[in-house]
């Protein structure tokens, strides 16, 4: 009985993996068979997609090397080198203002005047006995000449003659610093003070600008640092006056602002009668040049996970086309590679468009 059983239970096992491989391969058949059904719903719809009686219209630019040139555009502020307010450099009431706004100066002009009797009355006082002490010294060098008198009276006439001299020297500077006086030559831009107005050094005063010295001033963000140098071509745009300048950068600081995140440029200007402190205007720095560029729109540029991607037209088929990029500057883009001339960017229509698609150029 127990070899009937070890017979039985081998026969039994072989016959279970048999029907296990008959199980599998009905099902590796059923699911060919609908897998061979998904191929042709995915053909037919495809061609129902790219039916040529479903083209998309599209428009395209056809690549060919142009200028390329990139800039930073930012608003700028014409200033001077010389804008000094002048002051007095002692306290005192204006007793006069000699100058009115617009006028133009030169450089020691007395421009007002503050009160200064105290000191004149000073000097009126000592005058007399500088003219007396003049006069003795003359008297004294006359009869040393003669061989009359002794040198000590000579020396003595001479010391107190100077000693007055340098009193009344003193005095004069003193009287000198209730005057304000133009530290430069040119124009008065304000005048802050007027006749019976208490004036002190480096308060209220005369402010006096040169229009020899003029330099544009501009402020770039940070992001801009190492792509914009001393030497770049730079156009200055006046559009109050309707009018543009060309020049180059002659200052760019390398030290970035810690509030507003931005490092100054400077252009130096020429003495220009259109030019003034303080107008205003749009410095466009050219800092890259490529004569032989192929550009295109920014707008045409797509992200994918693979890079930087655009359609050209390939027949009356859509291609999609890996490019690397290079500088951009208003509104268009350098393409580095991935296209060359004559390529025919498809620059509209382009925004739902897959690989592939069926096109129409208008």
């Amino acid at each position: 009985m127990k070899k009937l059983i070890y017979l039985v239970i081998p026969v039994l096992l072989l016959a279970a993996c048999q029907g296990q491989k008959q199980d599998k391969a009905a099902e590796l058949v059923k699911l060919k068979k609908q897998r061979a059904d998904l191929d042709l719903k995915i053909q037919a719809l495809e061609a129902g997609v790219h039916d040529s009686t479903k083209a998309i219209p599209v428009s395209v630019t056809v690549l060919s090397p142009v200028d390329f040139r990139a800039y930073v555009e930012v608003q700028s502020q014409i200033s001077g080198d010389d804008n000094i307010l002048a002051t007095p450099k002692a306290p005192g009431t204006v007793k006069s203002v000699n100058v009115v706004v617009g006028q133009h100066v030169t450089q020691g002009q007395v421009l007002a005047t503050l009160d200064a009797s105290a000191v004149e009355q000073q000097i009126e006082a000592v005058s007399p006995q500088l003219n007396l002490q003049k006069s003795i010294y003359e008297k004294q060098q006359n009869l040393w000449a003669q061989n009359i008198g002794t040198e000590v009276q000579l020396m003595t006439a001479k010391a107190q003659y100077e000693a007055t001299q340098k009193q009344i020297a003193a005095l004069q500077t003193q009287r000198d610093m209730y005057r304000i006086v133009a530290p430069i030559s040119g124009n008065v831009d304000a005048v802050s003070l007027k006749v019976g107005d208490f004036a002190a050094p480096g308060m209220s005063g005369i402010k006096v600008v040169s229009g020899s010295k003029l330099k544009a001033e501009a402020n770039i963000g940070q992001n801009y640092l190492g792509k914009v140098k001393e030497g770049d071509k730079v156009t200055l745009i006046f559009p109050d006056i309707n009018d543009t300048l060309q020049a180059r950068l002659t200052h760019v600081s390398q030290v970035v602002d810690v509030i507003s995140r931005a490092f100054s440029v400077q252009v130096l200007l020429a003495p220009s009668s259109k030019l003034h402190p303080n107008m205003s205007c749009i410095m466009r720095i050219s800092n890259y040049d490529n004569p032989k560029a192929l550009v295109v729109p920014v707008s045409v540029i797509q992200k994918t996970s693979n890079g930087e991607m655009l359609y050209v037209a390939d027949g009356s088929t859509a291609k999609s086309v890996l490019v690397k990029t290079g500088m951009n500057s208003n509104g268009r883009v350098e393409i580095l590679s991935g296209l060359k001339e004559g390529d025919r960017v498809i620059t509209t229509g382009f925004e739902e468009m897959d690989n592939g698609e069926n096109i129409k150029i208008q």
